[in-house]
């Protein structure tokens, strides 16, 4: 076989594979698309009656969920990618909290548009190809009995009795042209129906003016925790262990000095010494555990966790469920996260109990804290709270709150995530 004709049957099996899939497209346009739209309508139209806020938002959900198809089609038949624009999922599951995520975000709006709009032009597009390639086919098969039976003196294109042998070979001919076109135009008609999907599922302007604000606060936010932590640790180097060890330093010099005349007097000083030195070595090791806990490096978000639930004053109840560790920096940002909550719990909660939940779903690490104390807990009077859900929002990270006055305090932290190196084994228990 040479070159050409393996060109050949490259184009002859990519055009049908084409042809194939426009057929998909038109029956979904119509089949799904039909249906889906109108009970995305009538449950939008609903709402007042009540059934609709229960009804709309999974039904806006299922739109999406075909728009999001059409994206992956796009991107992998035609090589045009679709951005998703979609605003974050809230985590609470209040169905008026969910109406109103689904009903804000503009990219709602256009999906129905969408699939309104692609009804007639998925259909059209979707059966171009392969109208093409039956009518061409149609054309050279039948032409040639049709120059003896006639419809009403028709043929495919031309009343075959008035031209005679002639309108016989222009109809063979005219439908092998088109039949062999059809093949090679099935991919610019595909790519023509993701650029018209392109157009109207894509993030609008002010989505993305909107994405790039959220990043430039988030960058903003994050640059000025870094400062901060930095000039902690300063602080806590320069106030602790640094001036133990310069205090370390002057003592065992002043020890050299009363070795020959005071000996008595410099072991004092030499055991005053040793004992700055113990204290300086634990600050350090609390200000490394400060920055990334040794602990979690070694034995991860699971054991570090566990470890840190065991030193606290009260019992917390802890199930982590990972099927992998996570990137350290990730890591880094959930043990913290939820070290800081268990941290407020003891110190504000008044609670004779707690617990922690971390699990791993749809790409996302999910950190659930809760307390049995008194509540009242509020993010927006800043605090540690407040600096966790900016540490958080540096990786498109949440974070959501319930704490009703009298208890209990459950807080709902995410972070994506895409686990890596793999885990056996669930673990739970009670510190």
């Amino acid at each position: 076989m040479n070159d050409d004709d393996g060109r050949g049957r490259r184009i002859v099996q990519v055009g049908l594979l084409n042809c194939l899939r426009g057929l998909v497209q038109a029956v979904i346009a119509l089949a799904a698309g039909i249906p889906l739209f109108v009970l995305a309508v009538l449950s939008i139209v609903f709402i007042p009656l009540g059934v609709g806020v229960l009804l709309a938002p999974p039904m806006l959900l299922a739109v999406r969920a075909l728009a999001n198809m059409e994206r992956v089609w796009a991107a992998e038949w035609s090589g045009v990618p679709i951005p998703v624009p979609y605003r974050r999922e809230p985590v609470s599951r209040n169905p008026f909290r969910r109406l109103k995520w689904v009903l804000g975000d503009p990219a709602t709006w256009r999906d129905l548009l969408w699939l309104l709009v692609n009804m007639p032009v998925g259909l059209l597009l979707g059966l171009l190809p392969a109208g093409l390639l039956v009518y061409g086919l149609e054309g050279i098969v039948v032409a040639p009995w049709l120059g003896q039976i006639t419809f009403y003196g028709w043929g495919p294109f031309w009343p075959l009795e008035d031209w005679g042998l002639l309108g016989v070979t222009g109809a063979m001919a005219l439908g092998a042209v088109m039949a062999a076109g059809s093949l090679p135009a099935a991919v610019p008609i595909l790519k023509g129906h993701a650029l018209f999907s392109q157009s109207l599922l894509s993030p609008a302007r002010t989505a993305l003016a909107e994405r790039v604000r959220e990043l430039t606060e988030t960058r903003t936010e994050t640059v000025d925790a870094s400062a901060a932590e930095l000039r902690r640790i300063e602080r806590d180097l320069h106030d602790g262990a640094q001036a133990r060890l310069v205090a370390l330093s002057m003592n065992i010099g002043l020890a050299e000095e009363l070795m020959k005349h005071d000996p008595q007097a410099a072991q004092e000083l030499l055991s005053e010494a040793r004992s700055a030195s113990g204290q300086a070595l634990t600050e350090l090791r609390g200000l490394v555990r400060g920055i990334h806990p040794p602990v979690l490096a070694e034995r991860g978000l699971d054991g570090a966790v566990q470890a840190l639930a065991l030193s606290l004053p009260l019992p917390v109840d802890v199930r982590i469920e990972l099927p992998g560790r996570a990137e350290a920096p990730v890591e880094s940002a959930a043990y913290f996260a939820v070290a800081e909550m268990l941290a407020n719990i003891v110190k504000h909660s008044g609670a004779s109990r707690a617990w922690v939940q971390i699990e791993h779903r749809a790409d996302r690490l999910q950190m659930i804290v809760g307390d049995d104390g008194g509540g009242g807990a509020d993010p927006g009077e800043g605090g540690g709270m407040r600096g966790i859900e900016r540490r958080l929002a540096a990786f498109d990270g949440t974070m959501a709150v319930t704490s009703p006055p009298g208890g209990p305090t459950i807080v709902t932290m995410e972070l994506p995530c895409a686990s890596s190196s793999p885990k056996t084994s669930p673990s739970s228990g009670t510190a």
